[in-house]
């Protein structure tokens, strides 16, 4: 999903808690779909465990792609500490309470306020934020309390990345999504500008995107978003922006909405979709009110007299047991 809203053809992609390289095989298999060329664009990425970054080396390595991996914790060695990314696309650990912020007060990348030391979802944000390119575009997933907590100033944190600007896009996914945890979670989607060459320009305007009722259940815990559900929350965004070739962008009831600053304001700057997109259009009933009713009443009789006929053959199934009144 990440992958087809940004659409990484050419620059420089990073992801600073890259796991086995997961984000990079899913950028190569968009470009080679949309017949482009793996070497156009270059790859930076840090991981912290050990073990990990070496199946990421290999995992990109098997796969002939080039790519800068350096191996330490992201917070406090940043391997990549002049990088200014054109697409920044990254998963990474949710309400991380161990990842000593207390020892990074006076870090350069706290722009918009100072993380709290039990919770990194705003450290992961700003460090984000701090590595885009001047057109640069940021997409990641969150637990979705990172879009109306108000705790230990992360609400501050969040006010002040909506004031400047900087949050293009939002989007709310169905549960049961991840095998490796139960929490609900969003998209943000960051860019540095809203008004660049490329696109139109959508200074003031940030679209939310409510896809929660989406995905198909693959088995009895594990949902999946299928290719149409991806094409769909993707090209919403890409028509929004007004990206080449996309289709014209309308607000959905229920489903997407672009809204100014003022309402967001309005809800304290809590960016949950549900907030924005309201509710979906009731499906019209042509069927004529008399009609229905004699068609539902006729349904209830037919339920009637088979609930009678259970209740005689339950009746019947007892008294030959030997518990018959």
């Amino acid at each position: 999903m990440l992958v087809e809203v940004l659409a990484p053809y050419k620059g420089r992609v990073y992801d600073p808690c890259c796991g086995s390289g997961g984000m990079f095989v899913s950028s190569e298999k968009f470009i080679e779909a949309h017949s482009g060329t793996l070497g156009d664009i270059s790859i930076y990425g840090q991981e912290s465990n050990y073990t990990t970054w070496r199946l990421a080396k290999m995992n990109l390595a098997i796969r002939g792609i080039d790519a800068q991996i350096g191996h330490g914790d992201t917070f406090h060695a940043d391997r990549h500490p002049d990088l200014k990314a054109d697409y920044v696309l990254a998963n990474p650990p949710f309400n991380d309470s161990d990842w000593r912020g207390e020892l990074l007060k006076d870090d350069k990348r706290w722009v918009y306020g100072v993380p709290p030391a039990g919770n990194a979802n705003f450290a992961w944000v700003q460090h984000f934020i701090h590595h885009l390119a001047p057109n640069g575009l940021a997409g990641f997933v969150l637990a979705n309390g990172s879009m109306s907590s108000s705790q230990s100033g992360e609400g501050q944190i969040r006010k002040a990345i909506v004031e400047a600007d900087l949050v293009d896009c939002m989007v709310a996914l169905p549960g049961q999504l991840f095998y490796s945890t139960q929490i609900p979670v969003c998209l943000w989607f960051l860019v540095r500008t809203k008004r660049n060459g490329r696109f139109r320009d959508r200074r003031g305007e940030t679209l939310f995107i409510d896809a929660r009722k989406m995905g198909t259940m693959v088995d009895r815990v594990h949902r999946e978003l299928t290719d149409e559900d991806i094409a769909k929350i993707a090209g919403t965004y890409h028509a929004w922006r007004g990206d080449k070739g996309a289709s014209g962008y309308a607000d959905v009831p229920g489903f997407c909405k672009a809204a100014k600053p003022d309402e967001i304001r309005k809800h304290g700057h809590v960016l949950t979709p549900g907030r924005y997109v309201g509710a979906a259009a009731a499906e019209e009933d042509a069927e004529p009110f008399d009609k229905k009713m004699k068609r539902l009443t006729a349904t209830l009789r037919q339920q009637q007299t088979e609930a009678v006929k259970l209740d005689a053959a339950i009746a019947a199934n007892l008294k030959e047991l030997g518990y018959g009144g």
